[in-house]
């Protein structure tokens, strides 16, 4: 099968599909591979490293579109990417197709097939290629959310974990999955006062059990996280609804009663946010305020990790990846129902059922025969 590995052109994405140890185990397999030059530069993997294994290097996108089969990306792809899209590609990559309609539509006039990493299931039911990117994101919502409430920063100027004698951040959880229970080991680790709100009463357990007394653990109801979030000096919303818009648990009243200086990091921004005046944003301007309140709203965070980031993503996605070079598109979604489950679109058809429903649309469910 001829693959093709673009670079990535959100901002300050540094990360990309595949490691050259990646690229090595497809060309192995007896398939070519085109990597668009520099598309691995921001994640500390040079042209030469891709050429040593095999990859021809492309100098450009439209090149690459025009020979590859399987497109393997990062991110969603942009305006300017669209128009390369034909019937005959399929494109692997983080779709989050449920919190935009121009794309989803984009998608399906394209023709092509697109497979959604986030809704990629493994034989556990378990989501292997959001998990990685879920901890990553969790791990620097606090290391970020701490940077930006520094007062050169614009922030409120307040130490998370205080000092002896001082009052300590309280850092409130939306969420006790992937994402929420990495946020709460690195709130935790630096000695903020920390608050995890889920419905989930297995993960929040688990937290108990695992952080103890340390660790504030609360039951998601309206008056809970309305009473709550009044406290928060940073507030993580971490809600994730598989392949679904998120709900939104802090409306805009909720808001406007929390305190001044908070940050609000809203990681469920790719699926629409959980805090309803979350908008996205970007590493480049990062920052919307509303009522006083900050809010953080980049939607690829671990893209300034790119070299972790990209390990983390290849370990997840490669085998997945050489099944379906190795058995053909079609042949491999229909053997594997977990992998079935990755289709949003088909053909320039909608297959996912909650992606439809967010958009209104119709859904043609794909059929393993």
């Amino acid at each position: 099968m001829k693959i093709g590995i673009p670079k990535e052109l959100k901002d300050h994405e540094f990360r990309v599909a595949l490691t050259p140890e990646g690229v090595d185990e497809l060309v192995r397999n007896g398939h070519e591979v085109w990597v668009e030059t520099d598309a691995g530069q921001g994640a500390g993997f040079p042209d030469d490293s891709y050429r040593t294994v095999g990859a021809r290097i492309l100098s450009s996108a439209e090149e690459l579109f025009d020979r590859a089969e399987l497109i393997l990306k990062v991110k969603e792809p942009l305006a300017s990417e669209m128009g390369r899209l034909q019937p005959r590609h399929t494109l692997f990559t983080f779709l989050h197709l449920a919190s935009s309609k121009p794309l989803t539509e984009a998608l399906m006039k394209s023709g092509s097939t697109a497979i959604a990493y986030e809704t990629m299931e493994n034989e556990w039911g378990h989501l292997p290629m959001l998990q990685p990117m879920s901890h990553i994101a969790g791990k620097l919502s606090i290391q970020i959310g701490a940077h930006f409430l520094e007062r050169t920063q614009g922030g409120k100027g307040i130490l998370l974990g205080g000092i002896p004698g001082t009052p300590r951040g309280h850092v409130v959880i939306l969420g006790a999955g992937g994402v929420g229970s990495a946020a709460v080991e690195v709130a935790l680790g630096i000695g903020a006062r920390v608050t995890v709100i889920g419905n989930d009463m297995n993960q929040l357990q688990k937290l108990q059990e695992r952080f103890g007394n340390n660790l504030t653990t609360l039951v998601s109801q309206r008056l809970t996280i309305a009473d709550t979030v009044k406290t928060a000096d940073l507030l993580i919303g971490a809600v994730m609804v598989r392949g679904a818009k998120s709900p939104i648990l802090v409306s805009r009243s909720m808001v406007s009663t929390m305190k001044k200086g908070t940050l609000i990091m809203d990681i469920a921004v790719d699926q629409g946010g959980c805090v309803e005046t979350t908008r996205p944003t970007t590493h480049a301007d990062p920052i919307l305020e509303v009522d006083g309140v900050r809010h953080y709203g980049v939607t690829n965070i671990p893209g300034i990790v790119p070299q972790t980031a990209t390990h983390a993503l290849t370990y997840a996605t490669l085998p997945f990846i050489v099944r379906l070079a190795n058995m053909g598109i079609e042949a491999a979604l229909r053997a594997d129902p977990g992998m079935a489950r990755g289709v949003n679109v088909l053909h320039g058809a909608i297959t996912y059922p909650a992606v439809a429903e967010a958009h209104g649309l119709s859904c043609e469910p794909f059929v393993r025969k």
